[in-house]
C-alpha cells in the first residue's frame, strides 16, 4: 500500500530514522519535484565540468544526461534509482581527439564506446547472472564500493578547502537536517545545505554572478553530427572497458544502498544496455559519454528516498536547464566550498555502504585470503594505479582494482 510522505508511519521514532520511501510509496507532486531538484543540484557540477574540460557543449551535456537517464529507466523497467551524467573516465581521450580532430571525431568514438556496452550486455546475458555473482562476491564488491566513495574524496576536500568555514557550516546544516528535523524538510538536507551555504557565500562576497548576466534566457543546445574516424575510435572506444567495470561497481553500490539485487532484477544486461545506448545517443548529439552517478547514490543513502521517479524528475530538470540557460548559469554560481561541504557527506556515504556490505555479509578478516583481496582492491583503487596496455589505452583506478579483485578471488584457494 502506498504511504503518503507526510504520514507519521514514515518515521521509526524508536530509532529516530525515516523509513525508506520505495517504489509504490506516494509522494505529492510538489514534494516529488523538490526531491528531483535536489538530485539535479547534486549532479550538476560534475555533469557540466566534463564538457568544460574537454571542449564539448555544456547545454548538450545536460540534455543528453537527461535523455540518457530517461532511456536508462525505460530499459531497466523503471526499477533502478540512477542518474546518468557525464563520465570522467573518457576525459583524457576525448579532450585529445577534440584538440587534434574536432568534436565530430570524438562523437564517433563515444558512439562506438557505447555500443561496446551492448556487446558486453549480450555476453553477460549468455553467461547468466549466477556466473556474474560468482565473479563478484561480497569480499570483492564491498571494497569496490568503498573505493568508489573514497576515490571521490580528494574532489570534495579540494572544493571545501576554498573556504573551510563555509564548507563546515554546510556540513553541519546537512547533518542537522538529516538527523534532527522532522517531516518533509528532513528529506532535503542537500538543498538546505546549499541555501545556507549560498547565503554565507554572499556575505563572504565569493559568488560570481557573471555567468548569469552573460547567459541567454533561452537557447537550443548546440547539437552536432558525428564523424567516424578510425584513429579517434581507437583512442576513445577502449576506455569503455574500464567504464563497464565501474558500471558494475555502481550498480552494486546502488543495490546495496536501496537493499535490492539489481544484478538479478532487472539484470546487469539491461543496465549495461541502458548505459551503453545512453552513451551512444550522447555521442550522436554531441554530448560526453554517460555513466551512473555516485553523487546521486550518496543522496539515496542520505535521504532514504529510493523512488526511481525522483531521478526521472531530475532528468526532466536537466533537459529544461539545457534550454533555459540562465537557470543553468545560476546553479553554476554555487561556490566550491558549498559543494565541497555537501560532497564530504555524500562521498563518505558511498564508502560507508561498502563497509556495510562487508559487515552484513560477515566477511571474516581473520582469514589471510580476505585480507589480501581487500587490501589489493583498496590500495590499487584509491592509490590511482594505472596500467598502459599500448596504443594509448590505459586502465586504472576503480576499473583496475575491480579486475584484480575478481582475478584474485578466482585464483586464490578458498579457506575452510
Amino acid at each position: 500500500m502506498a504511504i503518503p510522505i507526510n504520514s507519521t508511519k514514515v518515521y521509526d521514532e524508536n530509532k529516530n530514522l525515516p523509513q525508506a520511501i520505495r517504489p509504490g510509496d506516494y509522494l505529492p507532486f510538489g514534494q516529488l519535484l523538490i526531491l528531483g531538484l535536489q538530485h539535479a543540484f547534486t549532479m550538476f557540477g560534475a555533469t557540466i565540468l566534463v564538457p568544460i574540460i574537454t571542449g564539448l557543449s555544456v547545454s548538450v551535456a545536460l540534455f543528453t544526461a537527461g535523455i540518457g537517464t530517461l532511456w536508462f529507466h525505460l530499459v531497466t523497467n523503471r526499477k533502478v534509482p540512477i542518474f546518468l551524467g557525464s563520465s570522467f573516465a573518457f576525459i583524457a581521450a576525448v579532450a585529445l581527439v577534440i584538440q587534434e580532430k574536432g568534436i565530430p571525431a570524438a562523437q564517433g568514438g563515444i558512439i562506438v564506446a557505447g555500443l561496446l556496452y551492448c556487446i558486453m550486455a549480450a555476453l553477460i546475458h549468455f553467461l547468466g547472472p549466477e556466473f556474474i555473482k560468482s565473479l563478484l562476491p561480497p569480499i570483492v564488491t564491498g571494497p569496490i564500493i568503498i573505493v568508489i566513495g573514497l576515490n571521490l574524496a580528494p574532489t570534495a576536500i579540494e572544493s571545501a578547502s576554498a573556504n573551510w568555514l563555509i564548507a563546515i557550516a554546510v556540513l553541519v546544516v546537512v547533518a542537522y537536517v538529516n538527523l534532527y528535523v522532522k517531516g518533509f524538510l528532513r528529506l532535503l538536507p542537500v538543498i538546505s545545505g546549499i541555501i545556507v551555504g549560498y547565503i554565507l557565500s554572499l556575505f563572504a562576497n565569493i559568488v560570481d554572478f557573471t555567468p548569469i548576466r552573460e547567459a541567454a534566457w533561452f537557447a537550443i543546445p548546440d547539437f552536432t553530427l558525428p564523424v567516424f574516424d578510425m584513429s579517434s575510435i581507437g583512442l576513445i572506444a577502449p576506455v569503455a572497458i574500464a567504464a563497464m567495470v565501474e558500471h558494475v561497481g555502481d550498480i552494486l553500490s546502488v543495490g546495496a544502498t536501496v537493499e535490492e539485487d539489481f544484478i538479478k532484477d532487472p539484470g546487469l544486461p539491461r543496465t549495461m544496455i541502458g548505459d551503453g545506448i545512453a552513451t551512444a545517443l550522447a555521442g550522436l548529439l554531441g554530448g560526453p559519454a554517460n555513466t551512473t552517478y555516485s553523487e546521486n547514490t550518496g543522496v539515496l543513502a542520505l535521504t532514504r528516498v529510493w523512488k526511481p521517479e525522483v531521478m526521472r524528475v531530475a532528468a526532466l530538470i536537466a533537459i529544461g536547464l539545457s534550454f533555459i540557460q540562465k537557470l543553468a548559469a545560476a546553479i553554476s554560481t554555487i561556490p566550491a566550498p558549498v559543494i565541497g561541504g555537501i560532497s564530504i557527506v555524500l562521498f563518505g556515504m558511498i564508502a560507508s555502504v561498502g563497509i556495510r556490505t562487508v559487515v552484513e555479509n560477515k566477511i571474516d578478516f581473520t582469514h589471510p585470503r580476505n585480507l589480501f583481496i581487500s587490501s589489493i582492491i583498496l590500495v590499487v583503487g584509491i592509490g590511482g594505479a594505472v596500467v598502459n596496455l599500448g596504443g594509448g589505452i590505459q586502465i586504472g583506478g576503480i576499473g583496475l582494482a575491480a579486475i584484480l579483485g575478481i582475478i584474485l578471488n578466482k585464483v586464490l584457494p578458498k579457506e575452510s
